[in-house]
């Protein structure tokens, strides 16, 4: 039986426009003639190059290896040659290394894994080297290696395992569908990461407008020990630290992660590649994207293989009825705005958005009026109209002081901004302005 969740402090409402893809299943993206797979996917170290221009690969053999421990292996996405290695528009706008997969038609996988079928009877560090191996990354936009979430160091003593469903990023719904159409795989995903914990269960946190998607993982969850959590609709309900709140009650530190308070986080989407890697064999080479938004002629979700330009996901889409004002990989609330169709679907790529003209302002940012609704909103209990002034005048040692490093960039005082200041961007620059001072200092 549920308990009843706790309500963060914070939080907006914004309208989540999710209707326009979340009755639509899970396609299967066809065979294209060409894959532009950027290397670096992963927070930490990136992997490095085994291939060459001219080299014959299969689908799913390593193109690189693990450039360290906070790092994972890439892998081909279809059988073909290296046609180049050379840069792409990477996602934050800079050129980005990458390795081009043409492909001989024949999508012929290479040598797969070794299923591990009795997972339940086979060693912890065995199934964690397997998620290691596949090269699984936090896929609900992070990226970060999963292998380490799945590492706590000694003495930290981890007792709760928390799937986040909550997918509270409005107009994306790719992990609803995976929810709705593969609930055995996420919940078996879920028993497989318990498992490498030391852990004999484990709860899914979803927000209630997913009541589909509730009722199928009630369906296979019990069978498994792991919990269905109902969740009230409040963004940002996903962010880690207040999806632990809701459901344990318990605090993150500022500065402190999830296992500082015993719990660890995973993705719906990286439960189902866990799954796929140990029970099937299978590396980390493909993940269902929400392409939508009211420009979009046939809104949607997509299974793309990574390597997938942005341009041929529309394309699949049905192509665009208006030309939109804004695309933006991820929501519309922590997505990043693109300026190419040359970036191209990474393993963290939860949604492709189109911003219509008609949904968007051109405002200018007016001086600040202290009324308050950043703080209100503000999930992390900062001031958010105190820092950006201070980031304005380039005191970053002064919002440093007053725990911009803290934000989880959710955007809701943005939101509410009735002088529609660049809040979320203002503590972005903070925080690059401190790393790079820190690094200098190092």
């Amino acid at each position: 039986m549920s308990e009843k969740p706790r309500k963060f402090k914070g939080g907006v409402h914004p309208n989540d426009s999710k209707a326009l893809s979340a009755s639509k299943a899970i396609q299967d993206a066809p065979l294209l003639d060409a894959y532009t797979v950027i290397m670096h996917q992963n927070i930490g170290a990136p992997p490095e190059l085994l291939v060459k221009k001219g080299d014959a690969v299969k689908k799913g053999q390593l193109l690189a290896k693990a450039g360290g421990f906070v790092s994972v292996p890439l892998h081909s996405p279809t059988s073909g040659t290296v046609g180049a290695i050379d840069k792409c528009p990477g996602p934050t706008g800079i050129a980005v290394p990458a390795i081009t997969i043409n492909s001989d038609g024949e999508d012929e996988w290479g040598s797969l894994f070794e299923p591990i079928s009795d997972w339940k009877n086979t060693a912890p560090a065995d199934l964690k080297q397997r998620v290691w191996d596949a090269g699984i990354v936090g896929m609900g936009g992070a990226g970060f290696p999963s292998h380490v979430k799945l590492s706590p160091p000694e003495g930290k003593g981890i007792d709760t395992l928390i799937l986040n469903g909550a997918e509270c990023e409005p107009y994306l719904t790719a992990d609803h569908r995976l929810m709705v159409e593969q609930p055995k795989d996420v919940v078996l995903g879920a028993a497989i990461i318990a498992r490498i914990l030391g852990l004999d269960s484990a709860v899914i946190g979803i927000e209630e407008n997913k009541p589909d998607a509730i009722a199928e993982l009630q369906k296979v969850a019990g069978e498994y020990n792991v919990r269905v959590q109902p969740l009230p609709v409040n963004y940002p309900q996903g962010a880690e630290k207040q999806l632990i709140y809701a459901i344990t009650g318990r605090e993150v530190p500022v500065g402190k992660l999830p296992m500082d308070v015993k719990c660890v986080v995973q993705n719906i989407a990286s439960a189902v590649a866990v799954f796929e890697a140990v029970v099937k064999g299978i590396p980390s080479i493909e993940r269902v994207t929400t392409v939508t938004g009211k420009p979009i002629v046939h809104p949607g979700n997509w299974r793309f293989r990574i390597g997938t330009p942005i341009s041929k996901a529309l394309e699949l889409a049905g192509g665009i009825n208006e030309q939109p004002a804004k695309l933006l990989l991820g929501g519309p609330m922590m997505g990043i705005a693109q300026s190419s169709l040359g970036v191209t679907v990474m393993k963290n790529t939860s949604g492709i958005l189109l911003i219509a003209r008609d949904e968007v302002s051109l405002y200018t940012s007016e001086p600040c009026i202290r009324c308050g609704r950043c703080v209100d909103a503000c999930p992390m209990d900062i001031l958010p109209a105190t820092i950006s002034q201070a980031v304005e005048n380039k005191r970053f040692d002064w919002a440093e002081e007053l725990n911009v490093m803290a934000c989880i960039e959710c955007g809701s005082c943005s939101y509410v901004c009735p002088s529609h200041r660049p809040l979320n961007q203002h503590f972005k620059w903070a925080k690059v302005e401190i790393q790079s001072k820190l690094r200098r200092r190092n």
